[in-house]
């Protein structure tokens, strides 16, 4: 007799947990959408001006990235800055690889200049916060060895500029910059520099809901479930969401004003569910006089630029992707 496993948190279309703590990630989401959530395999040729290949940066840990270097026709001498990203997936799905960030940051290395190392993170529920803040900073200090001479990448070691490094992160992964960034301002990371921190369309929630979180319309890839059931599956066990990683600007959390930052670019979308919190958290830097500048798309959901589909049949949404990557590479290009 076959013993089925029982059931004990599911997250509709997206994640299945399990009595014995197997996690099964098989997404059953509208199948025409699914092509985003494959893996793209890495291309060290260049294929619309931009290559890719997956290293190990730690053989203990096995912690892996996926970095991308845009084409250089220039015969230009200058380095190159790097942008150190986090994906999104409410700490529990997704990853580095996905066609989806694979679309969007590949077209970010072309339009900044820049190269981008993006981190496949630990996930939830197997590995509870802070578990991919950790592999988020593990991956800064591994920047600074490169800077410092003291690891090899030939990519890195050749055409990057480690005095112009920048986090960037989507959605859960907003909350992983901000954390990375407070870490980095208690260590030493020279001759790595720190130029900027860009948190887009952050997981900053409270333990009580919000005006947007009540008044603005949910959408298959973000809905209030979505975003308790992961929480709940990703905090440490006993907190709530008022915890520093989910509530950065909460009494839990460090004093912003205490805080040594780079400067910010916060970019908030007018209909993404956790548009109040992130403007909470705006407002909360400006109050301890952080150098933070705010960038708003109007008319356009949480992680809208993500979804290719919408890219390439709505005006709006194409019109306010080349906005956004345009506000990014502005302010990766003037620091």
């Amino acid at each position: 007799m076959v013993h089925e496993k029982q059931v004990i948190e599911e997250v509709s279309g997206w994640l299945t947990v399990f009595e014995d703590g197997s996690v099964d990630r098989t997404l059953t989401g509208p199948p025409e959408d699914k092509f985003m959530a494959e893996a793209v395999p890495p291309h060290d040729d260049f294929i619309d001006g931009v290559a890719d290949k997956d290293v190990v940066a730690d053989e203990n840990s096995g912690s892996r990235l996926r970095i991308y270097l845009p084409e250089r026709n220039d015969n230009s001498v200058n380095k190159l800055p790097v942008i150190l990203h986090f994906h999104g997936g409410g700490f529990c799905i997704s990853q580095a690889d996905w066609f989806m960030y694979y679309t969007v940051y590949t077209r970010l290395a072309r339009v900044a200049n820049a190269i981008i190392v993006s981190v496949f993170l630990p996930l939830a529920p197997e590995h509870r916060l802070p578990a991919a803040c950790d592999a988020g900073f593990a991956a800064l200090l591994w920047l600074r060895e490169l800077s410092r001479q003291q690891g090899h990448e030939p990519w890195l070691n050749n055409y990057a500029d480690f005095n112009r490094v920048f986090l960037i992160g989507d959605a859960s992964g907003g909350n992983i910059v901000h954390q990375v960034a407070v870490r980095a301002g208690e260590e030493n990371l020279s001759p790595l520099r720190l130029a900027g921190a860009i948190p887009i369309h952050t997981g900053f929630v409270r333990s009580y809901r919000s005006k947007s979180e009540l008044e603005q319309e949910q959408t298959p890839f973000l809905t209030l479930d979505m975003v308790d059931k992961f929480l709940g599956l990703a905090l440490p066990v006993g907190s709530n969401k008022d915890h520093p990683i989910t509530c950065p600007m909460g009494e839990a959390a460090p004093a912003v004003e205490e805080l040594k930052l780079p400067p910010y670019l916060n970019c908030v979308a007018e209909k993404d569910l956790m548009k109040d919190t992130e403007m909470e958290f705006y407002e909360a830097m400006e109050k301890g006089e952080k150098d933070i500048e705010l960038f708003i798309n109007n008319g356009v959901g949480h992680s809208f630029y993500l979804n290719k589909t919408a890219v390439e049949i709505d005006p709006v949404t194409a019109s306010e992707t080349e906005k956004f990557l345009e506000a990014v590479a502005e302010f990766i290009n003037k620091r």
